[in-house]
């Protein structure tokens, strides 16, 4: 998949747990932890707002997007 998630690199960063995150933006552990390992097909823009109020950071240190060769 060409869009690569960055959620744990800006967690760790911050130094904030899952539980921690999941709490603060008010979604659950589960949700959270299919975005983070790249599996989650959608994100909704409130969602990444939340995170990205919460990790004080921009979409772009979340979401990367790397072309595929060919």
């Amino acid at each position: 998949m060409p869009i690569i998630v960055n959620l744990d690199v800006m967690m760790a960063k911050r130094k904030m747990s899952l539980t921690e995150l999941s709490e603060r933006v008010g979604i659950t552990m589960a949700n959270l932890s299919i975005l983070k390992t790249g599996k989650a097909k959608a994100v909704r823009l409130e969602t990444l707002e939340a995170i990205c109020s919460v990790l004080n950071c921009q979409p772009g240190d979340i979401l990367e997007f790397i072309e595929e060769a060919g």
